[in-house]
Parts: C-alpha cells; sequence; structure tokens
C-alpha cells in the first residue's frame, strides 16, 4: 500500500468551513498529495465513480443532503472496482441510530465531532494498517462475497462459515449466513442464522430485517411486524426497510400505524426528491389520501415539473371528495404527462361523480380509444349516456 503522503483524500462534508479544516489537518501531518472535496453524498459518488483520479481514501460526514454518508458508502460498497476504499465516517454524536446504521453498511471507522488533530491521524493510520493487514474473518468474507458474485453460493456459505467458527462472537458471519442462506431460500436455517447474530449485537438491524423477511414469507404476519418493528426503531433511515413494513401493516388493516411509518420516511428523505416521489406512489397505490396530498404538495412546492407527482395529488383530492380542485390538477397532470389512460378514467371517474357527464363521455372515450378493453372506462361511458 502507497504511503499516507501519497495518497489521494476525498473530503465530503456540507459545511465548508469542515472541509477546509479536515484539509488542514491533514496537511499538518503530511497525509495526502491531492485533496478532492464534496459538498454532499451525491456530489462526492459522482467522483469517486468517475474514477480519475481514483480515490484511496474518504473522510465523509454522516449527516448530508442529497445522499448521506451511509447512502454514500452504500453505493460504494456495492461496487467491486470501488468497495476496498477506506471510509471513515464522522458524525456529531454517535447514538444508537448512527452506530446501527453506520454497521448495516460495514462502515470501516467512525469519529465524534469535534476531533483534534491527533484523532485524526490515529484514525486513519488505524484503518490504513487494517486494509495492508486484513484479519482471517475479513479475509474469508471478502472472498464469500467474490464466490457469491460468481454465483457460487454453497462455496460462499462455506467461507462464511469458517468466518463464524474464527470469530463466534462475531454477528457479521451469521448476519451474511442468513442472507446467503435466505438467498437460497432456506428459510429455517436463515433465520436460525439471523437470531444467532441478534444474539451476539442486539443492533443487527440487518438480521431484524432478514427475519421479517422470512416471517413474512412463511405468513407468520404478527411476527414480521414484530422484527420490522424492532429494525425501525434502531435504524429508521432506511426507505426500503419502510416500504416493506408499511405495506405489511397495511395487510393489517393498520392504516394509522403505516402512515406514521410513511411520514418518517418522508421526513428522513426530505433532501431526496426522487425518493420522496417514490414513497408519495406507494401512498397514492395504498390508499393513503392525506399523506399522498401533503406530500405531493411540498414536492411541487420544490420542483413543480413533476408532472406524475401532480397525477398522484389528483387522485387523490378526488378520492376525499374535493372534487373542484381534484379535477383541475388532473386536467393539468393529463397535458404535462404522456398519453395515460388511468389518469383519464380518473378525471372521467371525478366528473361523473361532479354530474358532468359531457366531460366524463369525454375523458372515456380517450381511455377507451388507447385500451379498449379497459372495463372500467366502458363502465363509466356507459353510465354517461
Amino acid at each position: 500500500m502507497q504511503s499516507p503522503a501519497q495518497m489521494t483524500f476525498l473530503i465530503v462534508d456540507d459545511v465548508d468551513a469542515m472541509r477546509r479544516s479536515i484539509r488542514t489537518m491533514l496537511k499538518l501531518i503530511n497525509y495526502g498529495r491531492l485533496f478532492l472535496e464534496a459538498a454532499n453524498g451525491r456530489d462526492a459518488w459522482r467522483i469517486v465513480e468517475k474514477g480519475q483520479p481514483a480515490i484511496d481514501f474518504i473522510i465523509s460526514d454522516y449527516n448530508m443532503p442529497y445522499l448521506t454518508g451511509t447512502e454514500l458508502l452504500h453505493r460504494i460498497r456495492l461496487n467491486r472496482k470501488l468497495r476496498d476504499i477506506p471510509f471513515l465516517m464522522i458524525t456529531a454524536e454517535a447514538n444508537m441510530e448512527v452506530v446501527a446504521e453506520a454497521a448495516e453498511v460495514d462502515v470501516d471507522a467512525y469519529m465524534t465531532k469535534p476531533f483534534v488533530t491527533a484523532t485524526l491521524e490515529q484514525k486513519i493510520t488505524e484503518l490504513l494498517d487494517q486494509a495492508a493487514h486484513p484479519g482471517q474473518v475479513t479475509l474469508l468474507l471478502r472472498r464469500a462475497q467474490e464466490l457469491e458474485e460468481e454465483g457460487k453460493l454453497d462455496e460462499a456459505l462455506a467461507a462464511v462459515a469458517k468466518a463464524g467458527a474464527s470469530s463466534p462472537t462475531l454477528s457479521r458471519p451469521f448476519r451474511e449466513m442468513g442472507r446467503l442462506l435466505l438467498k437460497k431460500n432456506d428459510l429455517p436455517n436463515s433465520l436460525a442464522a439471523f437470531q444467532k447474530a441478534t444474539e451476539l449485537n442486539r443492533l443487527d438491524v440487518t438480521s431484524y430485517h432478514g427475519m421479517g423477511q422470512i416471517f413474512f414469507q412463511m405468513g407468520r404476519i404478527d411476527k414480521a411486524i414484530d422484527n420490522y418493528s424492532r429494525a425501525m426503531t434502531i435504524s429508521p433511515r432506511h426507505a426500503e426497510r419502510a416500504l416493506d413494513f408499511a405495506r405489511l401493516l397495511l395487510q393489517q388493516d393498520k392504516a394509522t400505524e403505516a402512515s406514521r411509518v410513511m411520514r418518517l420516511a418522508f421526513k428522513i428523505n426530505s433532501n431526496d426528491p426522487d425518493m420522496k416521489e417514490r414513497l408519495t406512489r406507494f401512498c397514492a397505490d395504498h390508499g393513503l389520501h392525506d399523506l399522498t396530498i401533503k406530500a405531493s404538495r411540498e414536492i411541487l412546492k420544490q420542483d413543480p415539473g413533476r408532472a406524475k407527482v401532480l397525477g398522484y395529488l389528483g387522485i387523490a383530492l378526488c378520492k376525499k371528495g374535493l372534487f373542484n380542485e381534484g379535477v383541475l390538477t388532473l386536467e393539468k397532470a393529463a397535458a404535462e404527462n404522456e398519453p395515460d389512460p388511468e389518469l383519464w378514467i380518473a378525471l372521467a371517474q371525478a366528473y361523473l361523480a361532479m354530474r358532468m357527464t359531457g366531460r366524463a363521455e369525454k375523458w372515456a372515450a380517450r381511455a377507451i380509444r388507447m385500451a379498449p378493453d379497459n372495463e372500467k372506462a366502458r363502465a363509466i361511458y356507459d353510465a354517461c349516456l
């Protein structure tokens, strides 16, 4: 491994003064030949993915707009060429949520603010030493990952089992074993592995999530909800988990609880308009009309050009009986979106409910021309005659 003095460091923080401070500290200890900076995780990912110049070490803040530090690290870990870049996370406080989320994406180390130059030097030195001299567990888990990518799941499981045997007090090998067994659809043994991981580490949020998936597949919905709830309590910053959890709650007719989960998901993804639109689509598809209206209005205030969101808003308004505003919104959505029979049918339904049969017939006829077999459009059209 090259000398720290010759490395290219990427410093990621949304506070300009913090980036300058870290850069100054690195220069004081003669670490770094080249320094790159990014004000958020999204810009940092573009730099890392571009690969010119190649990044040797990343120092990143935890809480940033667009992509958080853990979301940035998650993308890096999924990339075969980039995943071994040493990653030092900086956080204002190392509470349970931060620790659990960092562990979930296998952060190399984290450091709390404020810190001094000597602490930064010590952390970087430790990480570089770990990278140069990885332990047996690390090597076995890396090999398992390579085997999995080659489609050799049984051999990957064997490597993970060796890692677990060599360090029986670590939760990660058992968590990986559970994930691989779940991939093979071996639910009983996957469940046992995840349970072992949570016995070793009560904050192993990935294992609680995995158990939630397994119990759901087994039809044990109460158990699934219990495990998703634990995962959300420990580490709520995970949109996919929120969607899975809300879906389960809705299947149990727990709409109030599902709305609460989705509100949290919106809050923690407030700086990610694409994810907010996806969450809004989920709410619209599952009848969470009040939340759809609120979220759609917030998104459109930030970005009026999101035509799909206009459609979600218009349909939700009509579902709530707010037809005057609803049809105006749907008309605008119909004009700005690609031809969409579902939008036209929603307009036809709304106008029919308002007893404006001429307009209802017009939109129903348009839907029928594009989708002649659409029974809903045909029923509305017939009702207008």
